[in-house]
């Protein structure tokens, strides 16, 4: 049967014997077996347009699959009638195996079901000539996508280490995530990469052309293209789909939203389900407005809310509820249990990262044996969910050391991610120059110029004289059997090597005065003076590692920078950089992966979809959480997304929520004095219980507070944190003067209400930044110029008019 011919075509091309045996009424369905009111509403609404607004844990995909098993058990459509469109194709076929087994028993299989990705592939190939290619395309991964922009940044005589491929290649994937074909980017844009995007952006598609090639946005792209310039072909598909059904509808982007809606033009019938709460890849292209606004593209939509949670205890779901009812963009839904209403949800905060890794490692072995009455969890059920993946070092090491068997989801452990492995090898290097492994490593990493032809060299100079690698390099530049660029790029490396390695031995070592890498700054200590977390720092930085992925454009190199530094500061706890390597290697071996149970540590975002009976949010801390960048970056849009993070986080839990922070964390190598997350301050009071002990904010003022500097010996005391180097700092400063008191101080009450009180311009203290100015006023949160520690937003009622203080030494 060719496509082009109607459904009346395809009907009479089946064969009598065949239609007869079509399946008539059954008796009672029992795909609506179990179905709540609201589940049972949404599937039964077929004609027109739905929207099926599911909030977490409230049964969608039940409610999903039922709704094909009635279009197909009512005979308002054929199995191969129904376009079902999912994200990943492990949701896919999850579908698919569901709708084989009772209580849905769909025999025959839907043809149209999968990715947005896989049903663009089938249409393209029927088509692939309406866009210039043939229909035996080939779809580039991207190592090749690179290479052939790599040609042409080259062919344009453009600096790619200024302007990387991985920069431009985000930039068109940006673009056809937004259905725009060059001729389409608008002007605002015209100016990217160097000048140079949209038209390098024309080239690389005509180059595609030519290989009879596309990229993975292209597929969703043509597919636009094609439906937009081609009305006969779009109405074929029209009339082919009569239902349309969509899952994670709040998760589309432009291309995937245009996708739909040109599809959907014909019979109507489309049915999208998704949660506006649970939008949180903003950053990839997703576009909460598409499910917000789905009732305008679709008058006389339906829309159904799916309320009843069957997941979450009553205390988990109320303290999600209040954190997300502050967001303005949603479309709004109560969620609710008829189970228990469970423990609340327990906050604590702590004095710095590793006493919050701690007691969470206790508190999980305490869970594993059974707490207050509670039946005891299995280590699989539970996990540890943080906003960044560099958080997870503190957690990795902990568990390492007792021993707590753990797993790392959507990426690799901390001390497998290819940047610590490749800092681990140069610091083997400056401890030991003999070993082979690490430098065959890091040789030309980052690019120095040195090719396979380069490094076999190097191999055989020192095979043949018995050396290791770094000396067989040091005696084929010696003689002069290495040259170009490669030649004073090795140089360099050998030399810097040789550096960082007597700096470990205690020796001074001077770099020759045609040394590639610049010597020490006049006021860097001595090498014997070095500590080994500098040197680290300095290792880094001089090997130009840092800077490799500092100019980096690609989404994922902040986060490994941000891992470079946990790494140094792991060191921290450490002698010497070799007992530190050492640690790892033990550790790392006596790992036991055979264990049959293990503690999940996961990102946020890599958590959607997924629930735990017991969850701890660790990190919740203004600038970690919310993320500093994603509000730099995207302002209130950024905001409301983080906030619907936290919504996620939360109802991933199904008995057990516990969410902390840390009053101080290592930020960029100094120690910071942290805010606790403004979400934290949005729970509802009556849904939490509050686990930290009296002290560890609010002292120094109030009736009850002690004195400042006992206050802080109590907490430091608690946290045994006396090697840090802010206590020995504080320390120091104690001997020097006596710390005064503030003027009746225990006499000063702080209001909570105090932000109405304020104006911008007023000077005011807080007890750990000093005196400042307000420079602005967002609700009760406070921006405040400190004389001394810079720009912070600050809660109102953790300061007071600087009036009623006297100067307090810091």
């Amino acid at each position: 049967m060719n496509w082009t011919d109607d459904e009346d075509a395809f009907a009479a091309a089946v064969p009598l014997s065949q239609r007869a045996l079509a399946r008539g009424p059954s008796g009672p369905a029992l795909y609506m077996d179990g179905l709540n009111p609201a589940q049972r509403e949404a599937v039964e609404a077929l004609d027109g347009p739905v929207l099926m607004l599911a909030g977490a844990g409230t049964g969608k995909t039940k409610a999903l699959m039922a709704r094909v098993a009635h279009l197909i058990e009512t005979h308002s459509a054929r199995a191969d009638q129904i376009l079902a469109v999912t994200f990943t194709n492990k949701a896919a076929l999850e579908m698919k195996t569901r709708l084989a087994v009772t209580p849905f028993s769909v025999q025959e299989p839907l043809r149209w079901m999968g990715t947005f990705h896989s049903i663009s592939v089938k249409i393209l190939r029927r088509h692939a000539e309406l866009v210039g290619l043939k229909s035996n395309f080939t779809i580039l991964d991207t190592d090749d996508q690179l290479r052939l922009l790599k040609q042409l940044i080259s062919a344009a005589n453009i600096d790619e280490k200024r302007w990387p491929a991985r920069m431009l290649a985000s930039m068109i994937d940006s673009w056809k995530n937004r259905a725009m074909t060059p001729d389409r980017v608008p002007s605002s844009e015209a100016s990217a990469y160097n000048n140079r995007g949209t038209e390098l952006y024309e080239q690389y598609q005509n180059r595609l052309k030519t290989l009879n090639a596309t990229d993975f946005g292209d597929l969703l792209l043509h597919c636009v293209v094609i439906f937009q310039t081609h009305p006969d072909v779009l109405e074929q598909y029209q009339r082919w789909f009569r239902y349309i059904l969509v899952d994670e509808y709040q998760d589309t982007n432009v291309a995937q939203y245009l996708w739909l809606r040109l599809l959907a033009q014909g019979h109507r019938n489309i049915c999208c389900v998704g949660d506006d709460d649970q939008s949180i890849y903003g950053w990839r292209g997703a576009e909460v407005g598409n499910i917000l606004r789905f009732e305008a593209d679709f008058p006389g939509a339906k829309v159904v809310r799916l309320e009843q949670n069957y997941r979450s205890t009553a205390h988990i779901l109320a303290a999600a509820s209040g954190i997300i009812a502050a967001n303005a963009g949603r479309l709004g839904k109560t969620l609710w249990t008829a189970g228990e209403q469970g423990e609340k949800v327990r906050l604590i905060g702590h004095w710095d990262g590793e006493e919050e890794a701690r007691w969470i490692g206790e508190e999980i072995e305490a869970a594993q044996r059974g707490r207050r009455g509670i039946e005891a969890k299995s280590l699989n059920g539970m996990a540890i969910l943080v906003r960044a993946s560099h958080q997870m070092r503190a957690f990795e090491d902990r568990f390492l050391t007792i021993g707590l068997p753990y797993r790392v989801i959507g990426g690799p452990r901390f001390y497998e991610r290819q940047e610590i492995r490749d800092a681990m090898a140069y610091f083997r290097l400056a401890v030991s120059p003999e070993d082979d492994l690490a430098f065959e490593r890091v040789v030309n990493l980052p690019k120095r110029g040195l090719g396979d032809k380069a490094q076999q060299e190097i191999q055989r100079e020192a095979r043949g004289q018995g050396l290791p690698l770094l000396d067989g390099a040091r005696s084929l530049l010696a003689r002069g059997g290495i040259g170009g660029k490669g030649a004073g790029q090795l140089r360099g490396f050998v030399e810097g090597v040789d550096r960082w390695h007597a700096s470990l031995m205690g020796a001074r070592v001077t770099p020759p005065e045609d040394a590639l890498i610049e010597p020490m700054l006049p006021d860097t200590p001595p090498a014997h003076d070095l500590s080994h977390v500098r040197l680290a720092e300095i290792i880094l930085e001089e090997s130009g590692y840092v800077s490799m992925w500092q100019n980096d454009k690609t989404p994922e190199a902040p986060g490994r920078l941000e891992n470079l530094k946990e790494l140094v500061k792991a060191l921290e706890q450490f002698d010497s950089l070799q007992g530190f390597l050492e640690h790892v290697s033990l550790i790392m071996e006596n790992d036991n992966e055979e264990a049959a149970e293990k503690v999940s540590i996961m990102t946020l975002h890599a958590a959607k979809g997924l629930e735990f009976p017991v969850v701890f949010l660790p990190g919740w801390e203004d600038g970690l959480f919310p993320s500093q960048r994603s509000m730099d970056e995207s302002g209130k849009k950024g905001l409301e997304e983080e906030r619907r993070l936290a919504y996620v986080g939360i109802t991933r839990a199904e008995e057990l929520c516990t969410i902390s922070f840390a009053s101080n964390r290592r930020v960029y190598g100094q120690w910071q004095s942290q805010l606790p997350s403004r979400f934290i301050d949005e729970l509802p009071e009556k849904h939490v219980e509050v686990l930290t002990p009296p002290g560890l904010y609010g002292g120094g003022f109030g009736a009850a507070a002690p004195q400042y500097g006992a206050a802080l010996e109590d907490r430091a005391v608690k946290a045994d944190v006396y090697n840090s180097p802010g206590w020995k700092r504080m320390q120091d400063r104690s001997a020097q003067r006596p710390i005064a008191q503030p003027r009746e101080a225990r006499n000063v009450t702080i209001d909570a209400q105090a932000v109405s009180s304020y104006v911008t311009g007023d000077r005011v203290f807080h007890t750990k930044f000093g005196y400042g100015e307000i420079i602005d006023i967002e609700g009760d949160k406070l921006q405040i110029e400190f004389d001394h520690a810079g720009a912070k937003m600050i809660v109102a009622r953790w300061v007071v008019p600087a009036h009623q203080v006297d100067d307090v030494p810091f």
